[in-house]
């Protein structure tokens, strides 16, 4: 059995991200595996701060943004299990980005991220999003080193 939770609540991952609206784009872990793999809903709504400029009258979520959202939840992953620390992951590389399908007002997210690497100084991630037919929106491979805080 394991002896940690599975899953997380808004609160407890803002326990473990620096992030903060409008920058903060998980908002729930629904299952996890130390040291593997993560999974992660992103909820997207019309009050998103995005939309406004991004397309309207027809509007789409930025592919950055869902790579960003892949990179918070294996973030999560990187630092959920570590000893209290003061460093945060910090993209490195994107590589192999796709973007499948547009992502719309009131699709759910479902963030999957297998951890490749987790090293002292970088980590290394595939993360695919999927919404909520089962169709994949966007995937990607990224790198993120593990920098001070106050660097930041």
């Amino acid at each position: 059995m394991n002896d940690y939770k599975k899953s997380l609540t808004i609160e407890e991952i803002q326990e473990i991200l620096p992030h903060r609206y409008p920058f903060l784009l998980v908002d729930r872990v629904v299952d996890m595996e130390k040291g593997k793999r993560i999974v992660a809903i992103k909820n997207v709504t019309i009050n998103e701060p995005f939309f406004q400029g991004h397309f309207p009258g027809n509007p789409i979520m930025p592919g950055v943004l869902i790579i960003e959202a892949l990179a918070q939840t294996a973030g999560i992953l990187l630092l959920k299990f570590r000893e209290k620390t003061s460093k945060v992951p910090v993209f490195m590389t994107i590589e192999e980005a796709r973007f499948r399908l547009p992502v719309k007002p009131g699709n759910i997210l479902r963030l999957e991220v297998e951890l490749l690497r987790d090293g002292a100084t970088f980590s290394k991630a595939k993360g695919i999003a999927f919404i909520e037919d089962g169709s994949v929106a966007a995937e990607s491979v990224f790198m993120a080193g593990l920098i001070e805080r106050e660097k930041v």
